[in-house]
């Protein structure tokens, strides 16, 4: 694995500690320890669950493309893509909501959209690297 990859993947598995803690905030919200409107439920819970997806998601690319020997820069680049939007679409949930009885999702919505484009430009690198090795292979 690359060293720029192996730095990447040591980070977001870090971030499985605020996914956690996210858990544990969600827990507080649905109780009625934390105020929060529909929206907001609505928007945590959607946060959270991209997040943990997209975590698990980032770290299989990095490592299904270290496994098929692919260390080219494209590759890498895949990669780390898919796992900045494991950053990019839940901050974009939560951020997007925050507030006092906020009506409607605010401007940090575009980064929702912003790790969408990274996710998939992120996964057509990815499967295309691996696709070539594939071939390449043969």
């Amino acid at each position: 694995m690359s060293p720029v990859l192996v730095l990447v993947t040591g980070v977001t598995v870090l971030t499985v500690v605020d996914i956690a803690f996210g858990g544990t905030f969600l827990l507080r919200v649905h109780s009625g320890g934390v105020a929060a409107n529909p929206l907001q439920k609505t928007f945590f819970r959607a946060g959270h669950a991209h997040a943990g997806v997209l975590v698990t998601l980032g770290l299989v690319v990095a490592v299904l493309t270290t496994a098929a020997g692919v260390s080219s820069g494209p590759a890498i680049a895949g990669s780390v893509l898919v796992l900045a939007s494991a950053i990019l679409v839940p901050a974009g949930f939560f951020l997007s909501v925050l507030g006092r009885d906020p009506q409607s999702p605010g401007r940090w919505m575009v980064s929702v959209w912003i790790g969408a484009a990274c996710l998939s430009v992120g996964l057509v690198v990815s499967a295309v690297t691996l696709i070539h090795a594939g071939i390449t292979a043969l």
